[in-house]
């Protein structure tokens, strides 16, 4: 098989696909990111004034929100007056052009704003309409707000997240958020390509709350088939061992040996072969029971050397291991900085700001430069590049000289010539 040329533009496999960002804070805003990085064309639609919540949350460089700017990275941004007829006008337009659109909204605030997915499924039957939100838009709790705590706390995972005699503790991301955002990626998706074999749009409806009990792994079947109430078991995994951190001389380091053939080679790694034929030690059921036990003697050997020795010695010997980092070391991260996990996103301003890139690696996609800076956009930027791609061309607007040269550079079919296809 030939290899291409490394240094062809090979665009996103979305390349060609239009969605209509109305989302805000972070679910919705993440799964427009991960369709952006995939190559699709995200028009996010702000309040007048203010914008993206977002846009107010710290931290700040040169008053811009580095917030806002890691998960709106190479987005178009325009503000809309729903109450104005030429905006509704223009979103009209907008409507007709799209592919997708997002929304995180409660539910009932688009259908009162004219815009809900049983009208639009009537006079846009093309777009794939999709609502983020806590609790979906159907079921008793469907009215109710649910931020990210408020899902993680109702979805069982901070019941499962910290020390078995702590408190229950929030995942140290916004695991609910992060979860429906990536949910709502896989829907659209598979709306997408349903789409194009009937050529019908459809309505994706991501509720978190069903996303964090879809992300509770085995737990639910283990407190069905045991009856016991699954609960905290700090750093270890509760159905193998030795799956958790141990101490080294100079700190803690994570050994995951998760079956039985690991488990021998971690001994021998050790240089204590006969650990792995105790008899408390023989299978994983036997090593998940006898815990401490495990624990204590690995520790042994262990403390008695620094953690990269350990580490070291088990990677040569193929066991899964590794150090726990601190944020400040992913930056230097030999195998994040060889696929281009590090990535620069910035505004208007010249400092850049690092964040973490687009994990989905396609051989049909060029891969970003990661020293060159993603742009989010200023609040509304480009209103008037957009009204002169979609209302100049059948004479609703008389752009000036920029907007029209900024509507050159967009690439994406105009109402009018999308009418005239029809």
């Amino acid at each position: 098989m030939a290899q291409s040329n490394e240094t062809e533009n090979k665009p996103g496999p979305l390349s060609g696909i239009t969605v209509l960002d109305f989302s805000r804070v972070l679910a919705g805003p993440y799964c427009t990111m991960v369709l952006a990085d995939l190559g699709a064309r995200v028009i996010k639609v702000e309040r007048f004034g203010t914008g993206d919540d977002t846009r107010a949350f710290g931290p700040f460089v040169n008053e811009e929100s580095a917030y806002f700017m890691c998960f709106n990275r190479g987005k178009e941004s325009i503000s809309l007056d729903i109450k104005s007829p030429r905006d509704r006008e223009l979103l009209e337009r907008l409507l007709d052009s799209s592919d997708v659109l997002v929304e995180n909204f409660r539910p009932g605030v688009m259908e009162r704003l004219g815009y809900g997915p049983e009208r639009l499924a009537k006079t846009h039957p093309h777009i794939v309409y999709t609502s983020i939100s806590g609790f979906g838009h159907s079921g008793p709790f469907s009215e109710l707000p649910g931020y990210d705590m408020v899902v993680q706390a109702m979805g069982g995972v901070m019941s499962l997240t910290g020390w078995p005699d702590g408190e229950p503790a929030r995942v140290g991301t916004s695991f609910g958020d992060l979860g429906a955002a990536l949910f709502g990626v896989v829907g659209i998706l598979a709306a997408l390509h349903s789409r194009n074999r009937d050529a019908q749009g459809s309505r994706v409806d991501i509720g978190m709350l069903d996303c964090q009990a879809a992300l509770m792994e085995t737990a639910l079947a283990r407190y069905d088939v045991e009856g016991k109430v699954p609960t905290r078991t700090g750093d270890n995994h509760p159905s193998l061992a030795p799956f958790e951190t141990f101490m080294a001389e100079d700190g803690k380091f994570v050994i995951c040996a998760g079956n039985d053939t690991l488990f021998l080679l971690m001994a021998d790694a050790l240089g204590s072969p006969q650990m792995a034929l105790k008899p408390e030690f023989l299978t994983n059921d036997l090593r998940v029971q006898n815990r401490a036990q495990l624990v204590k003697d690995v520790e042994k050997i262990t403390t008695s050397k620094p953690m990269q020795h350990w580490i070291d010695a088990l990677n040569e010997a193929g066991v899964p291991c590794a150090p726990i980092n601190t944020i400040d070391r992913l930056f230097s991260n030999p195998q994040l900085l060889a696929r281009n996990m590090i990535v620069k996103v910035k505004g208007e301003g010249d400092r850049a700001v690092r964040t973490a890139g687009n994990p989905i690696k396609m051989s049909t996609m060029s891969e970003i430069d990661p020293e060159s800076p993603i742009r989010a956009p200023r609040l509304n930027e480009h209103r008037e590049a957009i009204l002169a791609e979609l209302m100049t061309k059948c004479g609703a607007y008389a752009p000036t000289s920029r907007a029209r040269s900024e509507a050159d550079e967009i690439e994406s079919n105009s109402f009018c010539e999308t009418a005239a296809k029809a």
